[in-house]
């Protein structure tokens, strides 16, 4: 079976149902780095992970961001909920990370942006996205 594009993220998604809970909770450990520089609407600060180990692209979405600082905020979301901290199916309701607010989006929406949490303050907003699949991302099974 091949899986490619939204193929394989749907494909995920039903081989990994428990998980797709915990996808909507945001981002966990780092697992590329970021800049310290402000970023701004449409910058990209680097990749981490969500609470159930999948990467996402950290992106600016509202107001001038410190990198470094959007990373560490998605990674205390993506801790609180492995630690169970957060209300709701997978973390899903919204929860205080350092000043921002941050909250996972429903798994439709997910599903149709890639857009798997955001965290924000009154003055800039952050989002975990799923990274697009590559053709070399492609995976073949028997």
């Amino acid at each position: 079976m091949e899986w490619e594009g939204a193929g394989r993220a749907a494909g995920w998604v039903s081989s990994a149902a428990g998980s797709l809970a915990l996808l909507a909770g945001g981002a966990g450990l780092l697992a590329g780095c970021g800049s310290a520089a402000a970023a701004g609407p449409g910058a990209s600060c680097g990749t981490t992970h969500t609470a159930a180990n999948v990467p996402v692209v950290v992106k600016v979405t509202k107001g001038t961001v410190d990198c470094s600082t959007a990373l560490q905020v998605e990674n205390e979301y993506a801790a609180k909920i492995r630690d169970g901290q957060v209300r709701g199916n997978g973390g899903g309701a919204p929860v205080a990370v350092g000043g921002w607010t941050c909250q996972g989006y429903p798994t439709p929406e997910v599903l149709s942006t890639g857009n798997a949490s955001q965290c924000h303050t009154a003055s800039a907003a952050i989002v975990a996205v799923l990274p697009v699949p590559t053709p070399a991302s492609t995976m073949t099974t028997g």
